[in-house]
């Protein structure tokens, strides 16, 4: 027993060590990347030089601290030639790690099943129209991206985050100009044919209605062209809602463990028409309607009866 302590005690202060020590090496980069603007010395003028962080280098190093990759230092996916300043032009010609080349066949990562996602993104619509120009880091931001959906954030919370990946393209000229000439189109212009758009924008995520549910992957990355979106009000508003399937799917799960599918157990953070429903209450609700029928009918033959007699 005493051994395993010491092991357990020996581990942890060497997580702790290389935690620190990644965080310390990647200060260096954050002195630039982790500011608005940066400074430097000019070899060439003999002053220091000012200048504005390219916004898509800028790294927010509050987000990266809780991010999901905040164990690891920046040399890790980046090459250790980043470490020498300025750096060289060639650099910026690497290609980038994708999701699968480090969480693929890795059996930590199986119940993620990393390999369904990349199979699913692959039959993306954004994937089909932008082939290898579209990759996980377009959506994923990988310096700051957290598993919400797994934490106990609020679903408004999650569907917020969520729906930032979308809007961070679909709203910005420049990086939807990565991959498209056209200019993006107004979310709210097409969309005009919801009822209560900022209802639906605050408690719906984009993906809800725009992929293809799959039972075997917790978000589905199979983003459907916008003629098969879902329009279809009754498979959101329904006591089998398809959001049981995609945003509540992991809510879902945790629910029956702890007490049974209840869906107003697990939709308690907001009401939602049609889907709120508990069959006990509508039987009570038409028996008692039922009841009050019945009693009407008796209060009604009852008063014709007294009034024939007389």
């Amino acid at each position: 027993m005493a051994k395993i302590y010491k092991t357990s005690c020996f581990l942890i202060v060497l997580l702790t060590l290389c935690i620190y020590g990644n965080a310390q090496q990647n200060q260096q980069c954050l002195k630039c990347h982790g500011q608005v603007f940066y400074q430097y010395d000019n070899e060439w003028t003999g002053k220091v030089d000012k200048r504005p962080m390219n916004p898509f280098y800028h790294i927010d190093s509050v987000k990266m601290h809780i991010s999901v990759h905040k164990e690891f230092s920046c040399t890790d996916c980046h090459r250790p030639d980043y470490e020498t300043f300025p750096h060289s032009g060639e650099l910026r010609m690497e290609e980038k790690y994708a999701c699968i080349d480090c969480h693929g066949g890795d059996d930590n990562f199986a119940k993620y099943n990393f390999e369904g996602i990349e199979q699913a993104f692959m039959e993306s619509v954004h994937f089909k129209a932008n082939d290898d120009k579209f990759n996980c880091w377009m959506c994923h931001d990988p310096h700051g991206y957290q598993l919400a959906l797994r934490g106990q954030e609020s679903i408004k919370d999650v569907v917020s985050l969520s729906n930032q990946m979308c809007l961070d393209c679909h709203t910005n000229k420049f990086k939807f100009g990565l991959i498209s000439d056209e200019m993006p189109k107004d979310i709210a212009e097409t969309h005009n044919w919801l009822p209560n758009q900022p209802n639906h924008f605050e408690n719906v995520r984009c993906i809800d209605c725009h992929t293809q549910v799959q039972s075997d992957l917790l978000v589905s990355h199979k983003i459907l062209p916008k003629e098969e979106a879902l329009k279809n009000c009754v498979k959101c508003h329904s006591a089998n809602s398809v959001l049981m399937e995609s945003l509540y799917s992991h809510r879902v799960k945790e629910s029956r463990e702890e007490s049974g599918f209840i869906n107003a157990a697990i939709l308690n953070e907001g009401y939602m028409i049609g889907a709120n429903r508990n069959l006990a209450l509508n039987y009570v609700s038409v028996i008692l309607f039922g009841m009050l029928l019945i009693g009407l009918l008796i209060h009604f033959i009852l008063r014709l009866t007294i009034k024939n007699k007389k």
